[in-house]
Formats: structure tokens, C-alpha cells, sequence
């Protein structure tokens, strides 16, 4: 009889410190992921944080390229090579060719400092839209495009093609979508704001960070026109 009540004591025993664990275990789970809720409701609508990471952004170069790198950047004689934007403080900027990525997204550069060419829009004096687009900033310094929103009617872009010739595109339109509407608005971004007018359109992150989904809630859209001597 004794050995039967002394194994049930130890079963009881053995019971009772596991259930205490699996508690703890519960207690401490719940923590975490009402801490997680609580500080990604609060970051919501914020300024992104200098020390923000999302993913993707650990792959970002935010070293500014050298004159030397500017200069040795060489593309094909029809296909544009350098971006410059005065009122931005933009001075020939490199212009990548850049594809659709896995999420059927406009590819941007590794370099915050370039701006990607989407190769299936326009070329400069060819008559089409280009379409060019840029990051807002990295985790820790701003990007090419941060101030695009600060562009209005009249602003001048240059573009400067692989011969050496410059084009000028005069804004016509600048304005920040939603994100939600952003995708329906790049049909309206891929052509000219004006009829029968070569344009280029600049695309840029914009508006308020969400941290819960790893992104700005807008797009800015920059429209412009060929000028024409």
C-alpha cells in the first residue's frame, strides 16, 4: 500500500510542475504578443524611425557614389544615363534599367541614391513616358526622392541619354496616391499627361509609415512634359 500512494504522490507532483510550466510558458507568450500589438498600433501613421528596419532594406546601399562612379556609368547611345533635378538638389543621378520584381512591382535600385528605368516604358525623345522611380530613403539616410512631393507646375526635370544629349521635362502634375489605389493610378502614370507630348513620370514612396505593413501608405506620382524648342 505504501509504495502505491508514494508513486500516485509522485505522479500528482510531476503533474502539478509541468501545468505550473505550460502556464508560465502561456503567460509569457500572451506578453509578447500583446507588447508586439501595443508598439506596432502606436507606430502606426508615424515617421518611419532612423533605426527602422523592414524587409529588404538590410540589402539597401546608402553609401553615396563617388564622381569617379558617376562619370564611369555608361549605357547604350538611345537609353537615358542621368536624372538632374534642380530644385532637389539632383545632380546626375544614375538611371538603371530595372524590370518588374516577384511581387509584379516597378524594381527599384539597391542604391538609394540611383533611380531605376523601367526598360518596358519610354526612351528619352522617342516620343513615349518613361517611367522612373526612386526610394523615398533607406533605414538610416534619406533617398534620392525624398522631397519629390516639395516639385509644382513649372519645375524642370533633365534627363541625360547615353549620347551626352539632354532632354527637359517641365511638371505638370504632382500629386500622392493611396496605396490602395496606387496600382489602379500606374495605367494613368504609364502615359503622357498630354496628348501627343513625350513625358516622363517619377515615382517615389510618400505620406505616412506603417509599421505593420513594412511600407509607406502612398505613392507620389511626378508628371511631366517634353519641353520643346
Amino acid at each position: 500500500m505504501s509504495l502505491k500512494v508514494n508513486k500516485g504522490w509522485r505522479s500528482i507532483l510531476k503533474w502539478a510542475i509541468w501545468s505550473v510550466l505550460l502556464v508560465l510558458f502561456l503567460i509569457y507568450f500572451v506578453r509578447v504578443i500583446s507588447f508586439e500589438n501595443y508598439y506596432y498600433n502606436e507606430k502606426e501613421g508615424s515617421e518611419r524611425a532612423a533605426s527602422t528596419t523592414i524587409q529588404g532594406d538590410e540589402e539597401l546601399d546608402e553609401k553615396k557614389p563617388s564622381n569617379d562612379e558617376i562619370k564611369e556609368y555608361i549605357v547604350a547611345p538611345d537609353r537615358p544615363r542621368y536624372l538632374m533635378v534642380d530644385r532637389l538638389g539632383i545632380s546626375k543621378s544614375r538611371i538603371l534599367p530595372m524590370g518588374i520584381n516577384v511581387s509584379g512591382e516597378l524594381d527599384t535600385p539597391r542604391n538609394i541614391f540611383d533611380v531605376g528605368w523601367y526598360e518596358g516604358s519610354g526612351k528619352p525623345g522617342q516620343g513615349g513616358t518613361l517611367m522612373i522611380d526612386g526610394h523615398n530613403g533607406g533605414p538610416h539616410v534619406h533617398g534620392v526622392f525624398k522631397d519629390l512631393p516639395k516639385l509644382v507646375n513649372g519645375d524642370v526635370i533633365k534627363i541625360e541619354r547615353g549620347d551626352g544629349e539632354v532632354f527637359e521635362y517641365q511638371v505638370v502634375e504632382n500629386i500622392a496616391v493611396p496605396l490602395d489605389e496606387a496600382n489602379s493610378y500606374m495605367v494613368t502614370a504609364a502615359n503622357t499627361p498630354v496628348e501627343g507630348k513625350e513625358s516622363v513620370t517619377l515615382i517615389s514612396c510618400t505620406g505616412e509609415w506603417s509599421q505593420q505593413q513594412g511600407t509607406y501608405l502612398s505613392r507620389q506620382f511626378t508628371r511631366a512634359i517634353i519641353v520643346e524648342d
